[in-house]
């Protein structure tokens, strides 16, 4: 503390007297630009100064105060947004980063985090490194995550929620210059001084009461939803770590950090308080996605006007979120202050009464409760804390045990209870996220418990809900909602469960539901606007479908599947293409499923015929320019596909190299020779693709010979060995070798 103070007060030494020297420089506030936290610096009259460099709370004990900072002195990411909603792109500009160090990842739902090394960035947008600060575009995406990698080979990694509509992100990292200030002070009455120190009570700072200083404007903030540090973090195709002597502590999660913000918000959100708890409950179902939060603090003269502010407070939060429309998904609670006739309430549900803070659901169901002030709890109720999604996890396991066990529930209640918990987010850490519990007898804090479901009953009443609903004559959009969540293992079992399955009949059922219904599915998914999280919008229909079988394929390599899943998987694909619905995404897949199956077994029959119908509906040069098709069949892939975010030359390549691929099984089994004169057909498209590629000449080299076309075949394979400089391996490279010899000799 001693060798902290006496620092600063050397250098506004210094800077006092550089002042004195300058007339030009005008007397007001000045905040700090350096990387570190923000120091205020007011210039008064009188030639005299004020430094702030920390702000925060405190408790009086006695003569004694106890001081809390509003910031932990801790290295952040500081973000500020821009919304235009026909951009389609994010631009960021990241402000002098130091590039080794940072790193930046996007994520769609939750899909794979997709990471990028921001010097990596810095040598394609700015090669020469002209600039300090850093410009360039990334895709739209759901989520942005922000990396700091220290010295130690700790990463602290930052995930923030981003607008739909943002089109610009400044970013800046503020290093931790000043460090935690662990600060106690006592007042003497004797000479009215308040008197500040360090650990120890050593060399105290000395302060004198100021009356009539204007109150600071709190501003809104912007919280990442998850933070934490981990030790050797890394993501496929980083560079390996090389740490030299430096040494790595262990993996430590954190509080989230606040991140200053300074666009307002454009929209005036107010709740709405009910009169009485009947009232209160009643608006909350009425919302079907909110809960209730009661509090109750009777013996408090001043719980109505913390309430009231509690209330404004969140009103401003729950507005900057949503920035400039309103957007349900930040709409999470509403708030009711118990009053007296509320006793007979607490008391039945054994609820205490100085203070207490309730979460209902809609039905008025008891989720959780605190004994502690609501000002206590705000952070909690921020749509970025980790408490809400907690809130919604234990309400979908709670509802959907009540609603399964209750023999009167409706068809309703049931999809509505398979979908509340099926739409959930997918957490990180599942030990973690399951259950918020407190400290052993500490009440002042929630305690979540999820409720314990049999695996048989829940298939078993998911299945006769399934085959309930084969006959309906319209699809009910929460049940497809919940199928496409549950056949790509996201859905209720992956939530009750925390693993993965491989499709079964009930699955398989549920996919001839979306294919029977395809076209209303679509219609009625673009009509969807502004919806709740239970009413999710979801991708192209054809995509969905065949990432779920293609997902299931990796679920089920251990054999487990069997040959009848298998035939029901290409069964479905069957059914999707005969309708019209295959597009690019479900034909890959399909593929992908086919020479799985390809790779042991004798015959490629059933996937040489698809991938035949394939080329000649979509890349056949008799129907005119390959390029050209190509361009015009990628204008029209999903925006989510991987082949959309690879870009044109992945794209292209994929289809050159699926070309070759289907020749060289030809190339490979004799019982496949009857496809040779279409293996050569599609082995001459991968060369116009792609030029003078030396793989794709030993094949189409090898299918001219089996076709008799030998004096052709030998030039092919001269051409093939001429460029093949880029053939790396040795004994690929002896085969085309002894390939060409033996054509030439006749032993071929």
């Amino acid at each position: 503390m001693r060798n902290f103070i006496w620092s600063f007060f050397a250098f506004f030494c210094l800077m006092s007297a550089s002042f004195s020297q300058t007339k030009d420089i005008e007397k007001g506030t000045y905040l700090s630009t350096n990387k570190g936290q923000k120091i205020k610096l007011n210039l008064l009259d009188e030639d005299k100064y004020e430094l702030v460099f920390y702000s925060g709370g405190y408790k009086i004990k006695g003569d004694s105060l106890v001081f809390s900072q509003s910031k932990t002195a801790d290295e952040s990411f500081n973000l500020t947004f821009k919304n235009d909603k026909k951009a389609k792109k994010i631009k960021i500009k990241f402000l002098d980063p130091s590039y080794y160090s940072f790193f930046i990842g996007t994520q769609n739902g939750s899909g794979e985090v997709e990471y990028q090394r921001i010097s990596d960035i810095k040598t394609k947008a700015d090669p020469e490194w002209k600039n300090i600060d850093l410009d360039f575009e990334i895709e739209k995406a759901d989520y942005l995550y922000l990396v700091y990698e220290g010295y130690d080979v700790a990463a602290k990694i930052y995930k923030y929620a981003l607008p739909k509509d943002v089109s610009e992100i400044t970013i800046k990292y503020d290093y931790n210059v000043l460090g935690d200030l662990k600060i106690s002070g006592f007042y003497d009455k004797k000479t009215n001084e308040l008197k500040i120190s360090g650990p120890g009570g050593k060399d105290p700072i000395v302060f004198l009461n100021e009356k009539n200083t204007p109150p600071i404007a709190d501003t809104p903030n912007v919280t990442p939803i998850e933070k934490q540090t981990i030790e050797k973090w890394t993501y496929p195709g980083k560079d390996a770590y090389t740490t030299g002597d430096y040494g790595a502590e262990a993996a430590v999660d954190s509080a989230g950090t606040v991140v200053e913000a300074y666009a307002s918000p454009k929209i005036d959100f107010k709740f709405k308080i009910e009169n009485n708890l009947k009232d209160a409950i009643a608006a909350t179902k009425n919302a079907q996605t909110k809960f209730l939060v009661v509090y109750s603090d009777s013996k408090n003269a001043s719980a109505k006007a913390d309430f009231d502010a509690f209330v404004k407070e969140q009103e401003v939060q729950v507005g900057y979120n949503m920035y400039d429309v309103y957007d349900p998904q930040y709409d999470i609670f509403n708030y009711y202050l118990a009053t007296a006739d509320d006793k007979k309430w607490l008391k039945t549900n054994k609820l205490g009464d100085s203070p207490n803070v309730i979460v209902l659901n809609g039905d008025g169901d008891v989720l959780t409760s605190a004994k502690s002030t609501l000002n206590d709890q705000k952070s909690k109720f921020n749509y970025y804390d980790d408490f809400c999604k907690k809130v919604q996890r234990a309400n979908a396991f709670y509802t959907f045990n009540k609603v399964v066990k209750n023999k009167k529930a409706t068809d309703a209640d049931l999809v509505s209870a398979f979908n509340r918990a099926a739409v959930l987010e997918l957490p990180y850490d599942y030990d973690s996220a399951y259950v918020v519990a407190a400290e052993p007898n500490n009440t002042v804090d929630f305690k979540l418990n999820n409720a314990s479901l049999d695996k048989k009953e829940v298939l078993q009443t998911w299945k006769k809900l399934i085959e309930a609903h084969q006959k309906d004559a319209a699809p009910n959009m929460l049940l497809v909602s919940t199928i496409l969540k549950e056949i790509k293992n996201q859905g209720f079992y992956k939530q009750f469960f925390k693993e993965d399955r491989i499709l079964n009949d009930a699955d398989f059922l549920s996919i001839d539901y979306l294919i029977k219904h395809y076209d209303a599915i679509e219609k009625a998914n673009t009509q969807v606007e502004n919806p709740t999280y239970e009413v999710a919008k979801t991708g192209n229909l054809s995509t969905e479908i065949s990432s779920a079988l293609q997902m299931n394929s990796y679920v089920s390599q251990e054999g487990v599947a069997g040959s009848a899943s298998q035939d029901k998987i290409i069964s479905i694909y069957k059914k999707l293409i005969a309708a019209g619905k295959g597009g690019f995404d479900c034909y890959k897949n399909y593929f992908a499923y086919l020479s799985q199956d390809s790779e042991t077994s004798t015959n490629d029959t059933t996937y040489l015929k698809e991938f035949s119908a394939y080329y000649d509906t979509y890349l056949s040069a008799e129907k005119g320019n390959v390029i050209e098709k190509l361009d015009n069949m990628y204008a029209t892939i999903d925006p989510n596909s991987e082949y959309s975010y690879g870009g044109w030359n992945s794209f292209k390549d994929y289809h050159s190299n699926l070309a070759n691929s289907a020749a060289w099984s030809v190339v490979l089994k004799p019982e496949n020779s009857n496809f040779i004169k279409k293996a050569i057909n599609w082995s001459e498209y991968s060369l116009v693709v792609t030029k003078n590629n030396p793989y794709y000449l030993d094949t189409l080299a090898q299918l001219y010979y089996k076709d008799g076309q030998k004096e052709k075949a030998v030039e092919t394979q001269k051409k093939a060995l001429q460029y093949s400089a880029t053939v790396y391996e040795g004994e690929t490279l002896n085969d085309m070798k002894e390939v060409l010899e033996k054509m030439q000799n006749g032993t071929y």
